[in-house]
């Protein structure tokens, strides 16, 4: 109607979000920093009844965020409408699609970000968007802000540590017994333990680590970061993922629960630390299997603690995927692939009698790819939750049923 009426008055409308964050109108065109329900009148953006103000002085530069600028209609529709495109994009109808879970701002528990030595002055945030370059954070509305601070208390020692022209990533994660710093581009060095020993002990920290060329060492270790998982504790070997909210993952470990209901065996595929694997072994047996193998053997020990029906299997999932008849007698499949997906395992699900596949999906995208194998192998996608658990960002994730 809104269209419709632009379109008699010589203007155009503003209509959906593209994939990238992107304005797009009634006649195609693409506008960046628009918003549904903008009208366009010849050159100029004008703003509609679903533009917000955006919350962070960053907004713009920092590609941390694309989506400040929308209400939450326009971010919830933009997840709905990335899951509901990349569906139909390969041919796929899911019977149901939930309305959006979107998680709250100052929520993000973990985040990667980059530190940049540029002429003496140290620059630690996100990169600008498309580009390489650092913004250095002043605020952040989507970082805890116990994250937050503890990003500020690093700058110092950073500064201090980092050669000119230098850059790193770091990865900063809220875990029980202190957080858990990884710090990529940098050698343990002396210097480096030495640095970290004089940190000030009030510091919330339990863990640092290093790594540079392929190998992690940890050169300040007050604690043991923990996550716990459906009431089990696992300790947090380093650079493990994590979910990057704990809003965001409890959604999807309610959906994952809801979806395998009943289910006396489920196979948990890419497990990680048992995000899904403990949880569901309070009801359930469970084989938990991933190629990470620090994560496994800390979930193997932590089932064992806690005398949880878990087995555990250290594979690589991408080059040995579990076959159908290794999947025989399994009444569900849960799948939380990265972002490539699950390719080869999907086709060997295709294959099998499993009942019920639940798929956490990172990548819209990958998911459709492989729903529709699932769908051509005979299961029916009955339902798909969305979930923003990235707020104001145009990265999208979800949970899904599959049933044979």
């Amino acid at each position: 109607m809104i269209a419709e009426r632009a379109r008699q008055s010589g203007e155009t409308v503003v209509v959906r979000l593209a994939a990238r964050g992107d304005g797009v109108t009634a006649d195609g065109r693409y506008l960046p920093g628009a918003v549904p329900g903008d009208r366009i009148v010849g050159e100029d953006v004008m703003p509609g009844p679903h533009r917000a103000a955006p919350v962070c002085e960053h907004f713009g530069r920092c590609g941390g965020c694309q989506l400040q600028h929308g209400d939450e209609e326009v971010l919830a529709n933009f997840v709905k409408g990335r899951v509901v495109g990349a569906l139909q994009s390969a041919g796929v109808e899911a019977e149901m699609v939930a309305d959006p879970h979107l998680s709250p701002p100052r929520s993000r528990r973990r985040a990667a970000m980059r530190a940049e030595m540029r002429d003496g002055t140290l620059a630690l945030g996100f990169n600008e968007e498309s580009s390489r370059a650092v913004v250095d954070l002043q605020e952040c509305h989507v970082l805890t802000p116990d994250l937050f601070t503890l990003a500020q208390e690093l700058r110092p020692i950073l500064s201090a540590l980092m050669p000119k022209r230098w850059i790193c990533g770091v990865t900063l994660t809220e875990a029980t017994g202190g957080a858990d710093i990884l710090i990529s581009n940098l050698s343990p060095s002396r210097e480096v333990v030495h640095a970290f020993a004089e940190w000030e002990p009030t510091i919330p920290v339990a863990r640092v680590s290093v790594e540079d060329g392929g190998r992690t060492d940890i050169v300040l270790q007050r604690g043991k970061p923990v996550q716990t998982f459906g009431g089990v504790d696992v300790a947090m070997p380093p650079a493990t993922f994590l979910q990057a909210t704990a809003d965001g993952e409890a959604a999807l470990v309610a959906a994952a629960l809801d979806f395998t209901s009943g289910a006396g065996r489920v196979a948990d595929l890419f497990c990680g630390l048992g995000t899904f694997a403990l949880p569901l072994s309070a009801e359930a047996e469970v084989l938990a299997a991933d190629a990470a193998g620090p994560a496994v053997a800390a979930l193997e020990a932590a089932a064992r603690r806690a005398k949880r029906r878990v087995r555990t299997l250290h594979r690589d999932l991408f080059r040995r995927p579990m076959t159908a008849k290794e999947l025989a007698g399994y009444g569900a499949v849960v799948l939380d692939p990265p972002r490539a997906g699950a390719k080869a395992q999907v086709e060997a699900l295709a294959a099998s009698k499993v009942p019920v596949v639940a798929y956490v999906s990172c990548n819209p995208s990958t998911f459709a790819r492989d729903a529709a194998t699932l769908v051509r192998g005979g299961y029916a996608l009955t339902e798909v939750r969305p979930i923003g658990q990235f707020r104001w960002s145009t990265h999208v994730e979800l949970a899904a049923r599959f049933v044979r």
